[in-house]
């Protein structure tokens, strides 16, 4: 498939960063001397976690909402999320004085439930054992006259999303690697458009859990796999599968996919508060743990690893830690 023939460009990604010029936060980009010696390799953390609503999903979100036409706006949005992109929608509604609808697991974070009750949505549980969240929102969609922005599979979500991997680029130059977690592949997505147009050399993988490996699985076959309700501490990838947007661009512009075990997870979860002294929840922590589990060759390359969110449920700590 050519270029021109993929849902998303780097053009769109180039207009979303522009529309967000000055509404998302230019998020920090940490280095480490313990990791650099580690690794043998120059390591580049872009701190989505300091971003708001503590994820880069503000980015797609804000990005989807601002262009819907006025009708659209007044008679409101729903979405379907496990917390992250909840918030965002949340957020972005509130900013842009549009009514906001989120179909959430019941099992979700509760920190997640309530920022995004915080930010004004109307919040609706389901039981993932139960129904899809597709359905749920859709059945609530059509009685409402909703508009659907759903958090991985829409263009300007992807667009907003490959910003993070723009700004990471412009800031440190040219990279070698790019890890990236992967849950429905939006920031996958977006990022690997962006890192292939702006350093054609650089290699783009992907990182999703092992108990969740639906995309890696889709990639290697070139056939989506389907996962039901993946078991994994790592809410934000227990996405059921790659969308229909998302799996071509993964196929086009990714070099490879990988998985971490849920242990691994914990360990760089772990490592990440301790020695670079930030906050970030397990999904946050899929590409560092590819990186400190030697599961990508980085020697003396110049790598850049998405942290991509922060939302932890402190109540949980003894949990994701044991």
């Amino acid at each position: 498939m050519n270029n021109d023939q993929l849902p998303v460009t780097y053009q769109q990604i180039e207009a979303a960063a522009t529309r967000l010029t000055k509404i998302v936060h230019h998020t920090p980009v940490l280095t480490s001397r313990t990791v650099n010696q580690i690794t043998n390799a120059q390591v580049f953390f872009k701190c989505e976690n300091f971003q708001r609503t503590g994820s880069f999903k503000f980015r797609g979100a804000y990005n989807a909402l601002s262009q819907l036409s006025p009708q659209q706006k007044q008679q409101g949005v729903i979405t379907y999320s496990s917390g992250n992109h909840a918030q965002a929608i949340a957020l972005a509604g509130q900013l842009l004085n549009i009514p906001t609808t989120i179909v959430m697991p019941d099992n979700a974070p509760a920190v997640k439930l309530a920022a995004t009750r915080g930010y004004g949505a109307e919040v609706i549980l389901y039981q993932p054992s139960e129904t899809e969240r597709e359905k749920v929102a859709q059945k609530i969609a059509t009685e409402r006259n909703l508009t659907m922005i759903p958090p991985f599979d829409h263009r300007d979500v992807i667009a907003g999303q490959g910003t993070v991997a723009t700004q990471l680029i412009e800031e440190v130059g040219q990279l070698d690697l790019l890890l990236v977690c992967c849950g429905g592949g939006g920031l996958l997505s977006g990022c690997a458009i962006a890192a292939k147009t702006l350093c054609d050399r650089c290699k783009v993988i992907g990182v999703e859990p092992s108990q969740a490996d639906d995309a890696t699985r889709s990639f290697y076959t070139q056939t989506l796999v389907r996962i039901h309700n993946p078991d994994t501490i790592a809410d934000g990838a227990r996405t059921p599968s790659l969308g229909k947007l998302t799996f071509p661009l993964v196929l086009h512009y990714v070099d490879d996919m990988i998985t971490v075990s849920e242990v691994a997870i914990s360990r760089a979860m772990k490592f990440l508060w301790e020695r670079l002294k930030i906050v970030v929840e397990p999904t946050g922590s899929l590409a560092t743990a590819a990186l400190l589990e030697n599961l990508v060759n980085v020697q003396e390359k110049r790598v850049g690893v998405i942290i991509s969110g922060g939302n932890v449920d402190l109540n949980k700590l003894s949990f994701y830690l044991d």
